[in-house]
């Protein structure tokens, strides 16, 4: 039986090529679409295209009275907890692909899902070269103590640091050895200038034109560093696959699971 879906930012940059991507699929089907600039139009008409007979509607709360089994979330920092909450109370499982949730917002998601024994899963990046930076970058932590994370993107993006790097910074915290650098509440002169600390990690963020994406852990040993770095490209496709995947797995188990290397392993 195909896996219903509601898109939550179906008119987005990555939100669209979701949606569009479900509805090729041959065994998803697009029941839903949130989007409060083309609330009230048909989905396909709102892309530029055809009619595809999906009604976008203002706010998840309304796209949830349809049947679905699977809510995808590509809106916006502020209201990603919400609508994942919403979902979760209405038995519907999701896949978070928006940035800017802290790890107590993922404890209070994971608590409530475990709860309702709903499924939800989230990524700071649903690339797969962005997952195998994170792959990467964790099994080089098991080895060399001092990692710290390069953050950029475009001059417009409303949250810091982005998801990305956001996830590897606390994925990093739980395998990295004692660092070797002297702690920050340590230093003189301007301290901010050593960036922010996620978990134990410090994560340095660029925010200025030219930029999409990049991410970037920097390790240091004596003598020798190593630089794993991912740099994203113009357009949303990178994301499409390993959402889709999401969305067919994330009702497997109940309660929140983060990263998309869990599934590709």
């Amino acid at each position: 039986m195909p896996i219903r879906v509601i898109v939550a930012g179906a008119t987005g940059w990555t939100g669209s090529a979701v949606a569009k991507a479900v509805l090729a699929a041959d065994d998803l089907v697009l029941v839903g679409a949130v989007a409060r600039s083309a609330a009230g139009r048909d989905l396909g008409e709102a892309l530029g295209g055809v009619a595809v007979g999906v009604p976008v509607v203002a706010c998840v709360e309304e796209a949830l009275k349809v049947d679905a089994d699977v809510l995808v979330d590509y809106t916006a920092s502020e209201a990603v907890k919400t609508h994942a909450l919403q979902a979760v109370s209405a038995g519907v499982a999701v896949v978070i692909g928006t940035s800017g949730l802290s790890a107590d917002d993922y404890a209070d998601i994971d608590a409530v899902a475990r709860a309702k024994s709903v499924g939800v899963f989230a990524a700071g990046n649903y690339s797969m070269t962005a997952t195998l930076m994170t792959k990467f970058a964790l099994m080089a932590a098991k080895y060399v103590a001092d990692v710290e994370v390069i953050d950029c993107a475009s001059a417009g993006k409303p949250d810091t640091p982005s998801g990305t790097a956001r996830e590897l910074a606390e994925r990093l915290s739980a395998v990295r050895r004692p660092a070797t650098s002297k702690p920050v509440n340590e230093l003189g002169g301007i301290r901010e200038t050593r960036g922010g600390t996620v978990g134990a990690v410090q994560v340095h963020s660029l925010r200025m034109p030219g930029y999409v994406l990049s991410c970037e852990a920097q390790f240091g040993s004596p003598g020798e560093r190593l630089l794993i770095r991912h740099d994203a490209g113009s357009d949303a496709a990178p994301y499409v696959a390993g959402t889709l995947l999401a969305v067919r797995r994330v009702r497997e188990q109940a309660g929140l699971r983060r990263g998309l290397d869990l599934l590709i392993d």
